[in-house]
């Protein structure tokens, strides 16, 4: 009995020592970035979703790879003609402070993503131009119009998550309770964020019962630390990172990187200029060196999946000396060819990244660009990146990655675009009808007026430098049964993981 205590003592200093990952139905996921905002009105941008969306906070409907739109918090829709559609919500579902869901809380959800005292990105960006109005019919239906009328209404919901009728207007919450099937329990700034199985959960229980996220920056140390099962996914690695065929999966991550192009300060404001910037980029060079084989010359703001991606487009040609030509046209009429232009990037928005803007900086400059790289957080970038621009600012080029899932260019041209667009760089009434007038078709019609609306973002206007359809790289332990999608990048669904 004398070495009983002492071998207690070792198992316990084993237990403590073991990473918190191996504890079953716990997992750890290291990401790239921290949360600057945990509003679910702000889910659609991806730093956000991949721990909010669907996880704390559910969407109306849901589209879902492969199957198509789903329901969620909507057991099923029908059209009633004249821009309304008729929702019929789930039963039985409580939010995870034990109150009920009804259609309350959708109507006040549509009104707090358009509210103008809030910025919430899903208002925004998706339903920009459009006017929501709801009728609620009883505590399980409720219409919803949309002026001007939108065909697709239901794909619409999947992006919209369902908040408390009693969350405010005018101020986002810190800490958010949603209908999902995890409690979102800590934020500690800086550290990590805890979630908890919701055993209130209207779906019954996920295998995995806790989740902890952390943040690291290095996209080796993100890799290395699933390597050693500190964590157990580590999103959005480098292809240099992803050298375990057992553990790292590759995949399209439905992002168009590409940089917006203020198109209404000179000298950005010629199109010759525009041209130019898009002959000086070796698009091909980037591919199978700092990007993965597989990602694709950009056409487009949205992934070739989309319906009226028009695949007649080509990129623009790597051509200096024609890039060269026309500055020297410009600087003949009167141009100021050599003002500084602010190059924008987002720290730690895709693995890569800093060398990929140092690489895009030096293209430009070498064929005669004044070009100046300045990298941002998040939180400093999107003050640059979204309305309302600053007066003085100067031309200015901001690099982003915009995710588009959802099969449909709505969820983009508007938000991109339009004259009111929130990170548009062009004031066009030609491009605003030829957006409004998309958006209202159905069919064939409506796939042949993205087609041609894309054609004239890229080769009339040449409106934006667009670059590539990017692949993604998640490394998974061994100990998971989880299989990274086109979603992942913005939506990693804890109830989608299970263990081996």
């Amino acid at each position: 009995m004398k070495y009983s205590n002492y071998f207690k003592s070792v198992l316990v200093a084993i237990l403590i020592s073991l990473p918190l990952s191996v504890k079953a139905n716990d997992v750890t996921i290291v990401l790239s970035e921290e949360l600057d905002i945990v509003d679910p009105c702000e889910a659609s941008r991806s730093n956000i979703g991949r721990v909010i969306a669907q996880n704390v906070s559910e969407t109306i409907t849901e589209l879902v790879p492969g199957k198509g739109l789903q329901p969620r918090l909507a057991e099923s829709w029908e059209d009633q003609g004249n821009g309304t559609w008729r929702f019929n919500l789930r039963k039985g579902v409580l939010f995870s402070d034990g109150s009920a869901f009804d259609a309350e809380d959708v109507a006040h959800s549509l009104k707090r993503i358009k509210s103008d005292q809030l910025s919430c990105e899903i208002g925004i960006k998706y339903f920009g131009g459009i006017e929501i109005s709801t009728n609620i019919i009883d505590a399980h239906t409720i219409d919803i119009t949309a002026n001007p009328a939108q065909p697709i209404l239901p794909l619409l919901m999947s992006v919209v998550t369902a908040m408390r009728s009693t969350e405010p207007m005018d101020k986002y919450v810190n800490s958010p309770v949603g209908t999902g099937p995890y409690t979102f329990d800590q934020y500690l700034r800086g550290m990590q964020i805890n979630l908890s199985a919701n055993t209130n959960y209207w779906g019954g229980s996920s295998a995995v019962k806790s989740a902890k996220y952390i943040f690291r920056s290095d996209s080796s140390v993100r890799a290395a630390m699933v390597s050693t099962g500190e964590a157990d996914i580590a999103t959005n690695i480098a292809l240099q990172d992803a050298t375990n065929a057992g553990t790292d999966f590759s995949y399209p991550n439905s992002e168009t990187l590409y940089l917006r192009v203020d198109n209404e300060v000179a000298p950005t404001n010629d199109v010759r200029i525009r041209r130019a910037l898009n002959h000086a980029v070796d698009r091909e060079a980037f591919i199978g060196t700092i990007l993965a084989n597989g990602t694709i010359p950009a056409t487009g703001m949205t992934p070739p999946s989309t319906i009226g991606y028009n695949h007649d487009l080509r990129p623009f040609s790597f051509d200096p000396k024609k890039a060269k030509e026309l500055i020297a046209q410009a600087k003949a009429d009167g141009v100021p060819v050599e003002k500084e232009i602010r190059l924008i990037g987002r720290t730690n928005n895709f693995a890569n990244v800093q060398e990929t803007m140092e690489a895009l900086q030096a293209m430009l400059q070498d064929v005669g660009f004044n070009v100046k790289l300045e990298m941002y957080e998040v939180a400093e970038w999107l003050d640059l990146y979204s309305k309302p621009y600053a007066a003085d600012r100067g031309p200015i080029i901001v690099e982003a990655m915009h995710d588009n899932a959802n099969g449909d260019p709505v969820f983009s041209m508007f938000f991109k675009y339009a004259t009111g667009g929130a990170q548009s760089g062009r004031d066009d009434l030609k491009l605003d009808k030829m957006i409004a007038d998309a958006t209202a078709a159905t069919g064939a019609k409506r796939e042949a007026m993205w087609k041609n609306t894309m054609a004239y973002i890229h080769d009339e206007a040449v409106i934006d430098i667009l670059l590539f359809h990017m692949v993604g790289f998640s490394r998974v332990n061994e100990r998971l049964d989880f299989i990274p999608t086109i979603k992942t990048n913005s939506e990693l669904q804890l109830s989608q993981i299970s263990f081996k």
